[in-house]
């Protein structure tokens, strides 16, 4: 066949792959199935193991369209291998967002024959379906309602509901509504566990044992490996039923649907497919799949995705049709729309419907498409872990096979010159059994498992266990800032209103009396997203602050109060009775007639939720006896300032608010606008809020106090000292971030912080940044801030470049900025983001490009946040953690439940000596499997062995137990400023390795030749011995060689002991402690093991007991040698000070040193020289 070209599924996104058509070849097939019996099943194996070459070795190459069989590989780092087969469904399409063909009729013998114009084909890969697309010639993902759709489409074409057989249509291609995590029988993950090449492997030693009549010892294995599978077994079953629980609240529920008759159907929510109308319950469901909203409005808590507790509120999509003229048309979109989209597995709490319009939502995706299915599907099929220490473990266990190769050749080669025949297969392969050893997969998870059960203890729980490795090589965090480095509660410092365009005087009270009827206060108590659940005040923490300042009431419609009209009833707001002058005075009866007659109420006639993006909120309320409706603003202050008329906003506005937000305050801005009359509250309820944010009256400040948490100078403190950067990344202010960086000590007192303000291209003109040197004056310590007129310029003169290179400094940025330099200023990109430390008014997407860009420079990225904005960070972080209440929230890699960072410095000093711990086992697990590889080929070069019982008693009583007691060690007490390596494959490890290999090899040598050399004299004298004490028959023989296999000798002997005493020395030089674990001395069962054993080889080797050494098969003898090994092993072992590789960030680093126009200049621009060009061409331009 001609070479096709090559095909891609999931193009441009994460899970991208290539994608390979076969079909299944017959010859091919009989090759196999010949080589899989003469191989004794092993090629099946073998074939199991490897996608790629079992689909190349049964099927010969084809076009996609033909294909039978798709063999994919991911075009990410790993190159993983996938394969899955090609099926078939009869369709009456191939789009199931359009109509069906018709149904074809043909006569045949009398009879009428209906049949589909068509056949789909398609496979299933990692629970998602991939069909035949003809238009691109490839396998792609089906859709949902949610790509291509226009938001007007949704309401003109899709609010309608599907008939009964559109409805049909369309589950024959989305398939059953649900995210199947299916637990699977314990017969299958058995046979899954079983065929794991490891424990294949041990199947095969096991066998090579007992046809070598090692029966104690294959049995040992045996029990060992049975033990191991069950516990595995029963760990992965426990993880899948937690898993199956965690996706099983909306497995299946009854919904309301309407069909397009308008008929009122009710089905079971797994029949749900895109295009469905769901009727959305007044009592709350738990959502069983993505749906937007068209009519109503829902309370939701999405604590499930996000874990943020604070209820949202979900609003219907406005319609853009209705309004051409004041609505632009978009692409639906969940990410950008998702104020409007209720998501999969959250739970809709209240909701607020038309009487006769019940409220409505479109299903726009199903089962694992949905957000909840996409993050359940990263959990059950984990991207691998790509961690250095992993990689070259890899490469040290290829190396050990070289090693059994070369003690296989020499295993053949001395049986072939001694002519031993009958045994040269055998003990050819047991050489390759003892050097790879077989308990090193579950020797290396120990330390790992020990390590997450210390961090359940504190209270941090993780769903991906070996990133627990990786969080002990952070060297940089980030954090978000409020409700992480601050508190979640804000408290109201103060107001600043604004009259004829001038400041007046901070006001600390928003509820005197003179207030209480103002605009400003109208504002405070309508412009927020509160809600009433169950009787109590809920929604932003904010919100709640700024409410509860002013005093007022909130009340909402009852169901049978919306009943009696043909409209959502308000929300009203009004003011408590006390706030009232009149009514303290005043008896009960006359504050009933009071309260009437005032009759001061203000009704939320509409609400446009806070936006991140927007970074504003806006609502409509009627003032009970107007004619015309209010529109009120709150948000950020340059957003409002940039809203309102001109003429509204005071002169002084900048300095104001520079003033307030570089001393930390967190301010909030206000504005006002009086509605046209000709608005009704209908046009009002489908309005585009682009119509109503504009030309409004800039009203004044709310200022909010956000205090850091105790906990938080602390931490970035150990942090620091640790050699750990931190970085801020919060959706606030930036001056009021840099001033909470300053004071949690992020950025010192004497560091410098650098602006990076950055334009896009407008107008002909290129991309530029401005630089600006942040303004480092010492701050007001007063209670309340020295509001000056005059604008202080933000700039640090410096009176020479080198003086300023001798200075730390810090680059700040906000969000649009750090967009535009990713686009136009890539080469600056590394720059900015190895001194960046504080990242202001970020978008959710671009907290996670952050993540990206440190990671690009070889950065291990910790990620700290509360989990509502930062999900997408979180997990692409190396080590994400969520600050929630949940115990395991499936944002993030690991929780914790205290809500505060000290959780970070817990968890790398756990991630620090787990990876320790990691290192140490596997240096002795190989330096064991070395230690005995030298024993054996020594001992075979007379043609015996180690005994059965020797080799039981090695790996049972001294290797099993030192592996599982030295991972025991807890982690140092504090951070340090060395990082623990990475890899295993390093100057220094490799050299305290081989080193140690040397001298063990030659103690072993010496001791075998020397014993060997005076074996004769031995042997008489043991002879002499045996005579004069008249012992048993059993020790007549004084030949080396007596016994069948020839165990019993001096040589097994001296080498039984001499090794023995090297594992326990081997374990105790490898078991590190500090500065990243606590010192093995404090290691109780560990210490007493070590103690134990060296006790008792001591005993049975000076005072030899007969039973003990008929039961290991020694011969009594004393060697000098042993204690004089002892001694000169452990004085002869120095470790070497390791030196980490330099990373990308160093060398940056390095090169920026000696770059005489970095930093930046004061008073400079950094402009793109032509915007059509490529990203990353930049010049710089020095403005006078």
């Amino acid at each position: 066949m001609e070479k096709e070209e090559k095909k891609f599924v999931n193009k441009a996104e994460e899970d991208e792959m290539e994608i390979y058509g076969y079909e299944l070849c017959r010859w091919k097939l009989v090759l196999v199935t010949v080589g899989v019996i003469c191989s004794g099943g092993f090629l099946l194996l073998l074939l199991y193991w490897m996608p790629e070459w079992r689909v190349k070795a049964t099927c010969k190459r084809t076009t996609l369209k033909d294909c039978e069989v798709v063999l994919l590989r991911t075009t990410d780092e790993f190159k993983i291998w996938f394969c899955a087969k090609v099926r078939v469904m009869p369709s009456l399409g191939a789009n199931p967002l359009q109509n069906p063909n018709p149904i074809v009729h043909k006569v045949s013998n009398g009879h009428a024959v209906h049949f589909c114009e068509s056949a789909i084909r398609y496979f299933t890969h990692h629970s998602v379906k991939y069909f035949w697309n003809d238009s691109v010639q490839s396998f792609d993902v089906v859709r949902g309602l949610d790509e291509s759709t226009f938001c007007s489409a949704i309401h003109n074409e899709h609010s309608r509901g599907l008939t009964k057989g559109m409805h049909e249509y369309r589950k024959a291609f989305y398939g059953v509504n649900e995210i199947a995590v299916k637990v699977p029988y314990i017969f299958k993950l058995l046979i899954k566990e079983v065929l794991n090449p490891f424990y294949i492997f041990q199947l095969f030693s096991v066998i090579l044992w007992i046809t070598d009549e090692y029966h104690y010892y294959a049995l040992a294995i045996v029990i060992m490996s049975v033990i191991s599978i069950v516990s595995s077994l029963y760990t992965i079953r426990k993880q899948y039923v937690m898993l199956h629980d965690m996706v099983a609240a909306h497995s299946i529920v009854r919904v309301s649907v309407c069909r397009g008759n308008q008929e009122i159907e009710e089905i079971l929510s797994t029949d749900l497919v895109p295009g469905d109308i769901m009727l959305i319950p007044s009592n709350g469901t738990i959502m069983p799949c993505d749906a937007v909203l068209l009519s109503g409005t829902c309370i939701v808590n999405e604590s499930m995705l996000t874990g943020e507790s604070v209820p949202v509120t979900k609003i219907n999509l406005p319609n853009p049709s209705e309004y051409p003229k004041t609505m632009g048309d978009e692409i639906y979109s969940p990410e950008v729309h998702k104020r409007h989209t209720l998501f999969c597995g959250t739970n809709v709490i209240q909701t607020r419907f038309y009487t006769g319009e019940l409220v409505k939502a479109l299903v726009v995706r199903t089962g694992f498409s949905t957000a909840k299915g996409q993050l359940v599907r990263s959990i059950l099929y984990p991207k691998p872990t790509d961690f250095k220490l992993y990689r070259d473990a890899y490469l040290f266990l290829l190396s050990l096979v070289v090693v059994a190769g070369i003690g296989f050749l020499y295993t053949i080669v001395n049986s072939i010159l001694n002519e031993v025949s009958h045994t040269i297969i055998i003990e050819s392969l047991d050489i390759i059994t003892i050097t790879v050893p077989p308990a090193l997969p579950a020797a290396m998870t120990a330390g790992i498992v020990y390590a997450q059960r210390r961090l359940k203890k504190i209270g941090i729980f993780c769903i991906s266990p070996q990133r627990i490795n990786i969080c002990g090589q952070l060297n940089l965090v980030c954090f978000d800032k409020t409700g992480t480095l601050t508190e979640d509660g804000l408290d109201l410092w103060g107001i600043q209103r604004v009259e004829n365009a001038c400041f007046l005087l901070p006001e600390e009270r928003a509820c005197s009396e003179s207030l209480l009827k103002s605009e400003f206060v109208a504002c405070m108590a309508t412009c927020h997203s509160l809600t009433k659940i169950e009787g109590v005040l809920s929604g932003d923490p904010l919100d709640l602050k700024m409410f509860e300042a002013i005093g007022w009431i909130l009340e909402e419609a009852t169901e049978e109060e919306t009943a009696l009209h043909n409209r959502i009833m308000p929300t009203v707001v009004r003011p408590s009775k006390q706030l009232f002058p009149e009514s303290k005075q005043s008896t009960d009866q006359e504050m009933e007639l009071f309260e009437l007659s005032t009759g001061y109420e203000i009704g939320i006639v509409r609400q446009f939720p806070f936006s991140s993006v927007l970074q504003r909120m806006c609502v409509i309320a009627k003032t009970l006896g107007e004619k015309r409706m209010d529109a009120y603003m709150k948000g950020a202050p340059e957003v409002i300032a940039s809203l309102c008329k001109p003429e509204t906003v005071p002169i002084d506005f900048e300095s104001v608010l520079e003033e307030y937000t570089k001393q930390g305050f967190r301010v909030i801005a206000l504005a006002h606008r009086k509605l046209e009359s000709k608005l009704t509250w209908h046009k009002v309820q489908t309005i585009n809020r682009d119509a109503i944010e504009t030309n409004m009256d800039f009203m004044g400040l709310i200022i909010m106090q956000n205090k850091l948490k105790k906990e938080t100078p602390a931490v970035l403190e150990d942090l620091r000292k640790a050699n750990i950067r931190t970085v801020m990344v919060t959706g606030d202010n930036m001056l009021t971030a840099i001033s909470v960086a300053r004071d949690c000590g992020m950025i010192l007192p004497q560091d410098k912080v650098i602006i990076a303000e950055a334009l896009p291209p407008k107008d002909g003109q290129a991309a530029r940044i401005n630089w600006h040197y942040a303004d480092t004056l010492a701050r007001c310590t007063s209670s309340s801030p020295a509001i000056n007129s005059e604008d202080i310029p933000v700039k640090l003169v410096h009176e020479s470049l080198e003086d300023y290179q001798m200075t730390k400094y810090h680059f700040a940025m906000n969000g649009k900025s750090f967009a535009v330099i990713l686009e136009h200023f890539q080469d600056l990109v590394p720059k900015l983001v190895l001194r960046g430390t504080v990242f202001a008014r970020m978008a959710p997407d671009q907290k996670t490009q952050l993540v990206e860009a440190l990671q690009n420079v070889d950065y291990y990225v910790g990620m700290c946040g509360d989990g509502a904005n930062d999900c997408g960070a979180l997990k692409r972080a190396h080590g994400g953690i969520s600050l929630s209440e949940l115990e395991a929230s499936v944002a993030s890699p690991f929780t914790s439940r205290t809500p505060n960072i000290s959780c970070v410095p817990k968890l790398i000093r756990e991630g620090r000596a787990a990876l320790i711990t990691s290192f140490c086992v596997f240096k002795f697990m190989a330096l064991y499997s070395i230690i005995q590889y030298i024993s054996v080929t020594l001992l075979y070069s007379i043609l015996s062995n180690l005994g059965d019982f020797q080799f039981l008693f090695i790996d049972l009583a001294i290797i099993l137990v030192v592996v599982f007691t030295m991972s025991l060690n807890p982690a140092w007490k504090e951070l340090v400023a060395r990082r623990p390596p990475s890899g295993l494959i390093s100057g220094p490890l490799l050299c305290s390795v081989l080193s140690q290999i040397i001298i063990c090899l030659a103690f072993q040598t010496f001791g075998f030749f020397w014993v060997k050399q005076h074996v004769k004299c031995l042997c008489c004298s043991a002879c002499n011995i045996l005579d004069a004490t008249n012992t048993s028959s059993a020790h007549d023989g004084n030949e080396t060689h007596q016994d069948e296999h020839n165990i019993k000798n001096y040589e097994n002997t001296t080498l039984f002991f001499i090794s023995s005493f090297q594992y326990l020395i081997v374990a105790i030089v490898f078991s590190k402690g500090k500065p990243f674990r606590q010192p093995c001395y404090k290691n109780f069962l560990f210490v007493t093991s070590v103690i134990v054993l060296y006790v008792f080889i001591f005993f049975i080797m000076l005072h030899p007991v007969e039973s003990i050494d008929t039961f290991l098969e020694v011969r009594f003898n004393f060697f000098s040698s042993d204690l004089l090994y002892c001694f000169c092993f452990l004085s002869s072992l120095f470790g070497c000070r390791e030196k980490a590789p330099k990373a990308k960030y160093m060398h940056l680093a390095q090169e920026l040193m000696v770059d005489p126009e970095w930093p930046p200049k004061p008073r400079t621009t950094t402009e793109a020289k032509v915007p059509s060009q490529e990203n990353g061409s930049y010049q710089i331009i020095t403005l006078t």
